[in-house]
């Protein structure tokens, strides 16, 4: 324990749990570069590390999502599940329909619950974006969010 410990106050382990804590949905980057700057990390440090973690699950959900969703269904306990994740998609999805990739990256770039790169990514695939384009615009999302969180961690780091 004290080895992990020891690891974890290095700059390489400040990086690694920033970049592990923005794969993680719900958390995302959005907890993840508060997170960083707390550790110690320089915040345009924590930023990159964050945007480039919470990128990382966005391909395997547009090619796999749909597929995992698929096999999912038939299970009793995780099909309603499954139907649930689905409608918020597309309730979601009504921006993105609307100005396609420009909104795509407005959904993953505004710092709220329910947005982020794991919703854009599930959003684009249930819309049939191909990943060639869903990629850069969840990209461009990611820097924006990434911006305002890193301002808004700084002010709040400020203001203590």
């Amino acid at each position: 324990m004290g080895e992990l410990m020891g690891f974890l106050d290095t700059m390489l382990g400040k990086l690694l749990l920033t970049f592990g804590t923005a794969m993680v949905p719900v958390v995302e980057l959005r907890g993840a570069i508060p997170m960083g700057v707390a550790a110690g990390l320089d915040p345009a440090l924590a930023c990159a590390a964050a945007i480039l973690g919470n990128l990382v699950p966005a391909p395997l959900i547009i090619l796999l999502i749909r597929r995992v969703f698929d096999w999912l269904r038939g299970n009793r306990f995780l099909g309603p599940k499954i139907e649930w994740l689905e409608r918020r998609a597309h309730l979601k999805g009504r921006l993105v329909r609307k100005y396609r990739l420009i909104g795509l990256a407005i959904l993953v770039g505004i710092p709220l619950p329910g947005t982020g790169a794991w919703t854009g990514s599930l959003v684009a695939a249930m819309l049939n974006i191909r990943m060639r384009h869903a990629l850069p615009a969840i990209f461009l999302g990611l820097l924006i969010a990434g911006g305002i969180t890193t301002a808004v961690t700084l002010g709040v780091v400020h203001l203590l």
